[in-house]
């Protein structure tokens, strides 16, 4: 594990030969969610050995309709993720989709998250950088891995070193994505941990409804098959009935089906170690 990211971890007790987990509902929808997603993951991660990071977007801005859910207001979801970082003693990641919103969101969290239709966009990558915490980039579904090293060169150049790849799969026809594994090990050769987007990778995007579909019957696949060609860490979208959710409801995992998956996921992690 890279240094930023004991440093990230220090305040947690984990397995230093374990994934780590990026985890949470996909939008703040209120302080009830956050908490009790939070409260509940940190605790299965914990039990596990498992380094977490609390997710949750305080804004979706790349929604397919107009008159979809973006979230309760920016300050308001911004405290609420300050609220799950300081009591419940976790590193949080979010977000961003303008250059502008980094050094204000950078106030809050732990982690800026740029979101895959963006990872080309230079000044948003430098903007993320000249905070000085963590970028997660998530590869453009129009991408390839190898492709991936410019996103991270923007970083590196703007002075960050503290820089995580993550893969979300790629588009293949109008609406539907594909995960070519091959990235994993691609991505990783640049320098910077990877992790697989497990949830995002399953969506069935511009559906003629308005409303993205999904498939999460398969991220249990997707997250096994990542940690076997060597993620470094995985990123799910969990909620407690995500039929009722305000955003990404079709592709997120029911929270009561993640304690048992993440126990089989390190039960591969471990089978995979090298011996000695």
């Amino acid at each position: 594990m890279q240094a930023f990211l004991k440093d990230l971890f220090k305040d947690q007790q984990y397995d230093p030969e374990n994934f780590f987990l990026l985890a949470g509902p996909c939008v703040v929808e209120s302080e009830d969610l956050v908490m009790t997603v939070a409260d509940k993951v940190s605790g299965i991660c914990k039990n596990l050995g498992i380094p977490y990071v609390f997710k949750s977007s305080y804004r979706k801005a790349n929604r397919t309709s107009a008159g979809s859910f973006t979230g309760i207001g920016d300050t308001a979801a911004l405290e609420l993720l300050k609220k799950v970082r300081d009591t419940c003693h976790l590193p949080v990641v979010s977000d961003i989709h303008a250059h502008e919103e980094a050094a204000i969101a950078a106030q809050y969290i732990d982690m800026l998250q740029i979101p895959a239709f963006l990872s080309r966009q230079t000044d948003l990558l430098e903007a993320a950088a000249k905070t000085g915490k963590i970028v997660n980039i998530k590869k453009g579904q129009f991408l390839s891995g190898p492709a991936m090293q410019f996103a991270v060169d923007k970083v590196k150049q703007a002075g960050n070193d503290k820089v995580l790849l993550t893969d979300r799969g790629n588009t293949f026809g109008y609406q539907d994505l594909v995960v070519d594994f091959r990235n994993i090990p691609w991505m990783k050769e640049h320098g910077a941990p990877v992790v697989m987007d497990c949830t995002h990778s399953l969506q069935q995007p511009n559906q003629t409804s308005g409303v993205t579909g999904g498939n999460p019957a398969l991220i249990g696949t997707i997250a096994k098959a990542a940690i076997a060609t060597g993620a470094d860490g995985l990123f799910i979208e969990t909620h407690p009935n995500p039929a009722v959710a305000k955003s990404d409801g079709a592709n997120m995992l029911q929270l009561d089906y993640l304690e048992p998956l993440l126990e089989q996921l390190v039960k591969i992690r471990k089978a995979i170690l090298p011996v000695g």
